[in-house]
């Protein structure tokens, strides 16, 4: 009777297993697109620094996570996600780097180690990033009327989730997978589901209006013939390198769509002239 409870109490742990699973990868792979909106609001933020002359306006230098937040923190976020972003362009455009293996199996230990380190400094930098942008006043729900046009917002909502998609597969799942099963697993459609319908939320609500922040800013500083910062510079070029993304992958599915349709058109015709051929017979 022992075993029998143990077995049942295995398969009650097996059953929320998976669920967690999923949903452990869900939450962590939201971690950069987050990262994109605390980039974008701390944009904002800086420029109303810049352009306002009231002083209440201004942080507090007693509150140290802000402080450690306006200082640090954004600097190492630009540095992360800049790096998943290019690994990211270039393996849309080679299909050869990746940060980790995807592959199901065994996974290699010096990159999980360094998954490791990545995705803890990443979650520590957007937990500090939420903590300090509250206590500045940056979820206030204030920000730009910025208009873009619907085709580079489409196109810039494709390679966001691109890059999200890369950083889940390279780095959260890896670490998840070894954390739980304590193996590699293959990447099922629910998961998939599960992580894209959190990140169209996540755009519905926040990033479609305030993610262009991080160009905006720029392109008002130039016009104002304002001094560009580090993070001004560095900003719009991530904005852009991730609107490449978005186009590389939009020419990939346009291409792959045109091979499908080519390999049916071909297979049509090969049918009809074989049939041709028969009734001639």
């Amino acid at each position: 009777m022992g075993w029998q409870k143990k077995a049942k109490k295995l398969l009650g742990c097996a059953v929320f297993r998976e669920p967690f699973h999923i949903l452990t990868i869900t939450l962590l792979s939201l971690l950069l697109p987050l990262s994109f909106l605390l980039l974008a609001r701390l944009s904002t933020y800086n420029y109303l620094l810049t352009i306002t002359s009231d002083p209440i306006q201004q942080p507090s230098s007693s509150s140290f996570i802000l402080s450690l937040f306006l200082s640090i923190n954004p600097a190492i976020l630009y540095f992360l996600v800049s790096i998943v972003s290019v690994v990211t362009l270039i393996h849309g455009l080679t299909g050869k780097i990746t940060l980790l293996s995807e592959s199901p199996g065994a996974i290699y230990r010096p990159g999980l180690y360094t998954a490791w380190i990545v995705l803890c400094t990443l979650q520590i930098c957007v937990g500090l990033g939420i903590e300090g942008s509250i206590a500045a006043g940056m979820f206030d729900g204030s920000g730009f009327d910025i208009q873009r046009s619907l085709l580079c917002r489409v196109i810039f909502f494709l390679g966001l989730h691109e890059t999200m998609i890369h950083w889940s597969r390279t780095v959260v799942k890896p670490v998840v997978d070894d954390t739980i099963f304590g193996a590699a697993r293959d990447e099922k459609w629910v998961q998939r589901v599960t992580i894209a319908l959190s990140y169209g939320t996540l755009w519905w609500w926040r990033l479609r209006d305030e993610v262009e922040s991080l160009v905006f800013v720029a392109e008002a500083k130039i016009e104002l013939m304002m001094d560009l910062g580090m993070a001004d510079l560095v900003g719009w070029w991530l904005y852009y390198l991730t609107v490449t993304i978005g186009v590389a992958r939009l020419v990939k599915g346009l291409i792959w769509f045109g091979v499908i349709l080519l390999c049916k058109t071909v297979r049509r015709h090969s049918t009809e002239t074989y049939e041709d051929e028969l009734n001639k017979v």
